[in-house]
């Protein structure tokens, strides 16, 4: 209990310190900069002035929303193609230059391209989708690779069915890959969404409400929607965290 409450007084002075690091900037550049920057105090009144409104409340939702379904189908699309692809190497060699091309590509040539066909409302999706493939194709792929041979020879040789194999040897030696691919994934869907959202402008979302926030230059809200965003994602992370590490509880 001890040490538990020495950890959060210990973040809680971290926090304060870069706080105060934020203050003094603030203080020393504006004094030469036409358009000043925010100080903590504008941005927690901007933040807590938009927390007041219903508005927002939906853009957020709306904007977990559209990375959510895209990171789900990625989610499912990527587990189906490592399992094929190991299966086939005729496929996997058909398929990789794909992997390789989205990983080498950067966000925003993706979210320009995209642009001329797909909808707005739909870019974080896709983006979401198409940044998080790869990742959880490529990391599922080498979970199915090194599951131990041994193991599953043994299996062969007791005659357990397909569906006890799957059980107990091939998920426990793929929960390990899947599971820092979701985690990092997730991260990666969050801030391509976002970044397709500011770039994109669909209605009712964050990315929409930080370009706006800049074009008005309004730059108290562009720094409180830019600390929804890392919150959410730091949220999120630890809920997936989370739910991972109950799952293997309890087993």
């Amino acid at each position: 209990m001890q040490a538990k409450l020495l950890r959060v007084l210990r973040g809680i002075a971290v926090a304060v310190f870069w706080l105060a690091v934020w203050a003094v900037v603030c203080y020393f550049v504006n004094l030469k900069l036409l358009l000043p920057l925010p100080y903590p105090w504008d941005v927690a009144g901007a933040l807590w002035r938009l927390m007041g409104e219903t508005s927002f409340w939906l853009v957020v939702g709306t904007s977990l929303l559209r990375i959510v379904l895209g990171f789900a189908i990625a989610l499912v699309l990527g587990v189906v193609l490592a399992m094929l692809t190991t299966r086939s190497s005729v496929l996997h060699a058909l398929l990789s230059p794909v992997l390789s091309v989205v990983r080498a590509a950067p966000v925003a040539s993706f979210i320009f391209v995209a642009f001329l066909w797909i909808k707005a409302e739909e870019m974080p999706a896709f983006i979401a989708f198409l940044m998080v493939v790869p990742l959880i194709w490529e990391n599922v792929r080498q979970g199915i690779l090194h599951t131990d041979r041994g193991l599953l020879e043994m299996a062969k040789v007791f005659r357990l069915s397909r569906i006890e194999r799957l059980r107990h040897i091939r998920l426990p030696a793929v929960r390990p890959y899947l599971q820092a691919a979701v985690s990092t994934g997730f991260g990666f869907a969050w801030k391509a969404g976002v970044a397709a959202e500011i770039l994109c402008w669909p209605k009712d979302s964050i990315g929409y409400y930080i370009a706006a926030a800049k074009n008005l230059v309004e730059t108290a809200d562009v720094f409180a929607w830019t600390a929804v965003v890392v919150a959410l994602s730091v949220l999120l992370e630890w809920l997936l965290r989370w739910l991972t590490t109950r799952g293997e509880v309890a087993k």
